[in-house]
């Protein structure tokens, strides 16, 4: 849920070329994804729940989220949408087709 000033420098400093980096300043994409969630208690206040998805062509073909998905989580859990999971399973699907 960054800006896009904040999305498009982070993708420069990387640089990102062949990803779409999607700002949401407002958190209105993560609102409609139905994945906004209350993290008031770490100080926050409203933010985007740890998640990822491979879509391609605005098909979501693979959902990576974290477990626990809820307002005020006593944890902040990261393993499941992390990089190096999701280009695993990307890397498995791959030579599943192959």
């Amino acid at each position: 849920m960054n800006d896009a000033f904040v999305m498009n420098a982070w993708a420069k400093a990387q640089g990102v070329d062949k990803v779409k980096v999607i700002p949401d300043g407002s958190g209105e994409f993560t609102r409609k994804m139905g994945m906004l969630v209350a993290k008031d208690n770490l100080g926050f206040g409203m933010r985007s729940w740890r998640y990822g998805a491979v879509v391609t062509d605005g098909i979501v073909e693979q959902w990576f989220e974290e477990e626990g998905f809820s307002d005020n989580c006593e944890t902040d859990p990261y393993g499941a949408s992390s990089p190096q999971n999701i280009l695993e399973n990307l890397k498995a699907s791959k030579a599943k087709a192959a």
